[in-house]
């Protein structure tokens, strides 16, 4: 126990020094003290698997581990741009959020930056429609239900509808935006709308039903393999409370590495949580495509569509602008050439 303690309390020292000495060359001629309020953090998640890091932290208080006086308040909100407004307001500190979303509110002017990626996950667009076989077959009066206009899966459905229809926004107008657990509600009794762009464990339970079949995967329409969801942090925050940065780091990644090498003690955890079974909730997290993963993948893949689609009107000029030191790190920059890393964030 002194052992964790020790290493714990080692690993948020290092943490913090990076940080620190990040931000002393545009501070060493400023005698403002840095404002380290660490008693109240605000986290947002979203609906899904891909937030099981997320609820690992909760249910094992690894952010009390790492920062004892710490109270933690977390938000479910429904979609990544309430996450966006909410952390634009200074209602959220961290939020996840697909990267769409993201690069809209940098776009606009949000002071925020990519505190690490999440997870990968199976994404797709699943449909009852016998019809239906490719992007092509839908017409005006289906509709597609994605969590919003502006959500990373809307963005994938478009990067679709380029390749295939020759137009990203060929099927904007029959876009319908639902929170996954409606959507796939929807699907299910095959009411109200015809399609549905989703992630584990929604994607799971369509395509367990004999009559729903899968139109086209996320890994399809990016070309590659990407990062689903981001932790994205007020540059407020991040600047003011280097410890609450820190120890969110520290735990976050404790919570990953815990998933994968401990899926079976994951499962126990969240399956209450998800309201599934432990032997069903294990084979989602082992489900062929998953990976929680620090490391993010596909970031400028994203910016470039976004900016040619006209979603987006300015891009990053380095990875800088839009994330934050620890991601700078995971992503490295190799000289005379890129790094395979650095390959992982461009579109093939």
């Amino acid at each position: 126990m002194k052992k964790n303690r020790l290493i714990a309390a080692g690993l948020i020292m290092v943490l913090l020094s990076t940080m620190l000495l990040a931000g002393c060359e545009d501070k060493q001629n400023s005698s403002e003290q840095v404002n380290v309020e660490t008693n109240h953090i605000t986290i947002a998640l979203q609906y899904g698997l891909a937030y099981a890091p997320l609820q690992i932290m909760k249910e094992k208080n690894l952010m009390e581990k790492y920062l004892p006086a710490v109270k933690v308040e977390w938000q479910q909100l429904g979609t990544g741009p309430v996450i966006r407004e909410a952390i634009i307001a200074n209602n959220v500190d961290i939020g996840f959020m697909g990267i769409a979303p993201f690069l809209i509110g940098w776009d606009k002017g949000a002071r925020w930056k990519i505190a690490t990626a999440s997870a990968c996950s199976p994404l797709g667009l699943q449909t009852y429609k016998d019809n239906i076989k490719t992007l092509a077959d839908f017409d005006s009066t289906d509709r597609i239900a994605s969590p919003a206009i502006g959500s990373i899966q809307h963005i994938l459905l478009a990067m679709a509808a380029e390749k295939e229809l020759g137009d990203a926004r060929a099927l904007d107008s029959i876009q319908a935006a639902m929170t996954h657990p409606d959507a796939t509600a929807a699907l299910l009794s095959k009411t109200d709308i015809s399609a549905h762009f989703t992630s584990p464990p929604y994607i799971f339970k369509e395509l367990a039903e004999e009559n729903i079949h899968q139109v086209i995967s996320g890994e399809d329409a990016f070309g590659g393999e990407f990062t689903f969801i981001f932790a994205v942090a007020s540059e407020s925050f991040h600047d003011s409370n280097p410890a609450g940065y820190a120890a969110f780091i520290a735990a976050f990644s404790e919570a990953v590495a815990f998933i994968n090498n401990n899926p079976q003690e994951a499962a126990v955890i969240l399956a209450p949580l998800y309201k599934l079974s432990e032997e069903q909730t294990l084979e989602y997290i082992n489900w062929a495509g998953n990976n929680y993963c620090t490391t993010p993948y596909g970031i400028l893949g994203f910016v470039d569509f976004m900016k040619e689609q006209g979603y987006i009107e300015r891009v990053p000029e380095d990875i800088s602008e839009i994330a934050f030191e620890n991601v700078q790190a995971a992503i490295g920059k190799r000289h005379g050439g890129l790094s395979a890393i650095e390959k992982l964030q461009l579109r093939k």
